[in-house]
């Protein structure tokens, strides 16, 4: 195997590797916002739980996080919550470097 080769193999491995810690990590937050979002809605316990998984399975139906604000958006004013999408946005992206966070330290 040539150096080239060796780098090339190294570069698809990082990029795997990446890849999955950016699924995990999305997928974490997910579950994260999910719990969040129920918090909103007024669900405890069981409720919640099985909130923030069906969060987590709609972004799997149709990757993207413009889905998941969505389904949020749609829930929430559904139930009269009052939450810009700024603010679901913002919490998103905080609740990413926590997922992220919690990755890099393998929590």
């Amino acid at each position: 195997m040539t150096t080239f080769d060796k780098r090339e193999e190294a570069f698809e491995q990082r990029f795997a590797h990446d890849e999955e810690l950016r699924f995990k990590a999305t997928a974490r937050r997910n579950k994260l916002l999910g719990l969040w979002a129920a918090e909103q809605l007024g669900l405890k316990g069981a409720e919640a739980d099985s909130y923030a998984l069906a969060l987590v399975m709609s972004a799997f139906e149709d990757a993207g996080q413009n889905d998941v604000m969505a389904k949020i958006r749609k829930d929430f004013d559904a139930k009269g919550v009052v939450q810009s999408e700024h603010q679901i946005a913002r919490h998103m992206t905080e609740l990413m470097a926590q997922a992220i966070a919690a990755i890099q330290t393998g929590k």
